[in-house]
């Protein structure tokens, strides 16, 4: 039977072992003094390189803008450009469309549910004016503005709700000052 071992267990090393730790340098006293010139010169070459190609880029960078120039493109076209592709990246992009869809839905959702909501007030509305104490207090308002306009000349004719609320909305706007005025046969010049 096989037991099995944990990470720490120790077993003994191998020759393969052995052979594989010997060949990773980590100490770099064993290098030669040879070895380290050789490596110390590339290192120097690859500096020099690194700065060359850092002139080289500048210089590109440089004659890059000038041709910008002279084309007229200004660095707010390019942000503009930059924008706008940003954009289009974004509105191209899975995330952006499911999260559309899901808003979408949501919408559709929210509107279908005010939809309900506006015709079950409208139900209550409808039931409350065909209810006993409304058709009591609407009564009780037609009885008070006939009382009113026999008191102020009217004639006192009832009449509903609506036509009594039309009624003296009409009667208001004909009291209005500026009706008063241009009704008036004598205007002064």
């Amino acid at each position: 039977t096989e037991t099995r071992r944990g990470f720490l267990d120790s077993e003994p090393l191998r020759e393969a072992d052995e052979d594989l730790a010997s060949e990773v340098n980590l100490n770099n006293t064993v290098m030669t003094e040879e070895e380290r010139e050789e490596i110390q010169q590339e290192l120097t070459k690859l500096e020099e390189e690194i700065n060359t190609l850092k002139q080289v880029l500048l210089s590109k960078e440089k004659q890059h803008a000038e041709l910008r120039q002279k084309l007229g493109i200004t660095p707010l076209d390019e942000l503009r450009n930059n924008f706008s592709k940003g954009w289009h990246d974004m509105q191209s992009s899975t995330a952006y469309k499911k999260t559309s869809e899901t808003l979408s839905t949501a919408g559709q959702k929210t509107t279908a549910a005010i939809s309900t909501l506006g015709n079950a007030i409208t139900r209550k509305i409808g039931d409350m004016r065909n209810s006993q104490s409304f058709k009591s207090f609407e009564e009780k308002v037609e009885n008070t503005v006939s009382t009113i306009k026999t008191k102020v000349g009217g004639t006192g004719t009832g009449g509903s709700f609506e036509e009594v609320l039309s009624s003296a909305a009409n009667a208001t706007s004909q009291d209005t000052p500026t009706n008063n005025l241009m009704d008036s046969p004598e205007q002064p010049c």
